[in-house]
Parts: C-alpha cells; structure tokens; sequence
C-alpha cells in the first residue's frame, strides 16, 4: 500500500490519496491552515480509533457476542516526561494519547474487559507503541 500526499502551495492544505480514495489535511488558523480539514494529530487519533472500532467488533462478531455499538472518544496531549533520564531537552515532553470505549450491548462485565483488553492489541496502537522507526529520504 502506497499512500501520497501533495502539498496544495502556498497554504498547508495537503491532498491525500489512499489508492482509490482521497482525504485532506490541514492546520488550524492559529497555525498558519486555513483548518479546511483535520491536522496530522486529528488523522492519527481517527486512524487508531477506527482502528480499535474495528478490531473490537471483529473480536465480537467471531464470538456471537451481543455487541451493538461502539463509541470511541479520542483525545492527544503533550506532557513532560518524567522518566526521561539524561534527557538533553530543559522540559522534556512526550505525547499522550487518551481514549474512551463505550460498549452498546448486553455484554457481561467479562466480555466487556475482553473487548477493553482486545482493543490495546489493535494493529496502529502495536505500530504506535514502541515506538516505530521511520525513515525518511528524498526521492526522484
């Protein structure tokens, strides 16, 4: 899978192509975007959301539980990094990433922290968590 973006100048709006389908980017006003679609982080949250949505119902679906619905509130923070020894920054800060489930469904308390404990095991958060190496180069 091949995912491009292209940069629409002067502005940060950025087009976006996962093969047959398209989606924007942007920053907010206060960040120089004219906010005409979410920013980088809001795509990530959506991203490991719909990822963990999935992956829950999967999970349910497998099993004939009564799973009727899921809701999921995503929210990213900066905070400082207490256990960062030897750090070289003066306040070192490391991202926070704060979600919330709500199961519809007349599960029972075990399905429910099954599903709790399936969703910390959905692919983006294993690719999100240690941290993933990425290597960037210039092309053409």
């Amino acid at each position: 899978m091949i995912v491009n973006v292209q940069s629409a100048q002067p502005d940060f709006l950025e087009e976006i192509s996962v093969g047959r389908h398209s989606l924007k980017a942007d920053e907010p006003i206060e960040a120089g975007g004219k906010d005409l679609a979410p920013n980088p982080y809001e795509l990530l949250l959506a991203a490991l959301g719909s990822c963990k949505g999935i992956t829950i119902r999967m999970y349910a679906a497998r099993r004939n539980w009564p799973l009727e619905g899921v809701h999921i509130a995503l929210s990213h923070t900066r905070v400082h990094a207490d256990d960062c020894a030897n750090c070289e920054l003066e306040a070192p800060m490391t991202d926070q990433i704060d979600v919330a489930i709500r199961l519809a469904g007349a599960l029972s308390a075990e399905q429910r922290e099954r599903l709790l404990a399936v969703a910390e095991k959905c692919p983006i958060q294993r690719a999100l968590n240690p941290q993933i190496r990425i290597r960037t180069q210039l092309s053409g």
